[in-house]
């Protein structure tokens, strides 16, 4: 990559520091999907795939899995500054994991979602751009998010 392409991608990034995007668009958290997020990881706690028992328990029914809400926030249709930015040069992202998470509000099965990116920083890392964002998890009709938290990503020129 060249330096001015990496000046380029620099300066537009910072231009965006602490601003919310486009939230995505709402999407239904199905039972479904909980079930099968629970087969690929062995994770079949009944709060998450008995619905007649979760009905009885501290949530009134069945919830999403906390890390399934962590896997999904940064593929949810639509939205902008959620993910991978557009970047003239960008050859691909790189996952580096998670700063902070928190998990504030249970998704409940059958409620919708949304996700909403905010860029805090970005710092050159050689070749790659290093961002920190903040991803919100909103749910349909509540006050509290489901989930906040800081995804470390380099993007490779």
């Amino acid at each position: 990559m060249s330096e001015a392409a990496l000046e380029s991608a620099m300066t537009m990034l910072n231009e965006n520091i602490d601003v919310s995007g486009e939230p995505t668009d709402w999407f239904e958290m199905t039972q479904d999907r909980v079930n099968t997020f629970a087969d690929a990881t062995l994770d079949q706690q009944w709060i998450h795939v008995d619905p007649d028992r979760a009905a009885s328990g501290p949530f009134g029914g069945p919830i999403a899995h906390g890390q399934l809400t962590m896997s999904i926030m940064s593929f949810l249709p639509g939205g902008q500054g959620v993910g991978l930015p557009e970047i003239d040069g960008m050859k691909l992202g790189i996952n580096m994991g998670w700063n902070k998470v928190r998990f504030i509000s249970p998704v409940a099965v059958g409620s919708k979602i949304r996700t909403v990116g905010k860029l805090k920083s970005v710092v050159q890392k050689g070749e790659m751009l290093e961002l920190i964002n903040e991803m919100t998890v909103e749910i349909d009709g509540q006050d509290k998010p489901a989930c906040v938290a800081e995804s470390v990503l380099r993007i490779a020129f």
